[in-house]
């Protein structure tokens, strides 16, 4: 596992120096480092609800893009989960916007099993494959509205199959005077489970500073109905730092 992160990080500093040569490979190099005091998930199932550090980082030649992401506990550094996204730019104009993405994803966790009277720990994986479709369209310039249709398939996992709609908005660029920005993305979703299912009600709010690297941001999500077991209302707070 840390050769892993180790690897993941040796991709971030290398990838940071091709950005500097964007003009030429037409390559762009984003990404972002963030400490939560609560790491939530839109799948009930998947959250840690504990402090977790994610790294993301997206590298987008034309219409194809890269975006793994890390995730790991803050506090013992295991880890949360992986994902490992590609995506693609089907449709890209002015005011719509058609991508369509898959990924191979994992999820750790860890079980406590009592062998011979010895209570011992154990490390599991659950591995899932994942496809999108994301359509969106600009309503203005900084509004838009989105769907968003993930299937999952699980192996090695309690979880067999999980279907994910969910209709969005995004407010990009609400200013707060001169330096200051906030944006929001309230989204309601419908979630299947394999035999269970739930609607929910999730919001992320971000606090920025224009041309400062860091950001604040806030994620609630609320059940509004649900067979799924989870928590009724999660919440976290984050700090972002993004190149």
């Amino acid at each position: 596992m840390k050769k892993t992160l180790l690897l993941f990080f040796l991709l971030h500093f290398s990838l940071l120096g091709l950005s500097q040569k964007t003009d030429s490979t037409k390559t762009l190099v984003t990404g972002s480092v963030s400490v939560t005091n609560n790491g939530i998930s839109t799948v009930p199932t998947f959250s840690l609800e504990k402090p977790a550090a994610i790294f993301n980082l997206s590298v987008r030649r034309n219409r194809f893009s890269f975006e793994p992401e890390l995730a790991f506990g803050f506090k013992d550094a295991k880890p949360w989960y992986f994902v490992f996204w590609f995506r693609y730019k089907l449709v890209e104009t002015a005011k719509f916007n058609m991508g369509v993405g898959f990924h191979p994803g994992f999820v750790f966790s860890t079980t406590n099993i009592l062998d011979n009277g010895v209570n011992k720990e154990y490390f599991t994986t659950s591995r899932f494959f994942v496809g999108e479709l994301t359509p969106s369209y600009a309503l203005s310039k900084n509004t838009s509205i989105g769907f968003n249709y993930l299937h999952a398939r699980g192996y090695n996992s309690d979880l067999r199959q999980l279907n994910f709609l969910g209709l969005s908005c995004n407010f990009s660029n609400i200013g707060l005077g001169n330096r200051f920005f906030i944006k929001a993305v309230p989204q309601v979703y419908y979630l299947k489970t394999d035999d269970t299912d739930g609607v929910y009600l999730t919001s992320t709010f971000t606090f920025a500073k224009r041309g400062c690297p860091f950001s604040v941001s806030s994620v609630m999500n609320k059940t509004l109905r649900t067979t799924i077991p989870g928590d009724d209302f999660l919440w976290n707070i984050s700090l972002t730092y993004s190149y």
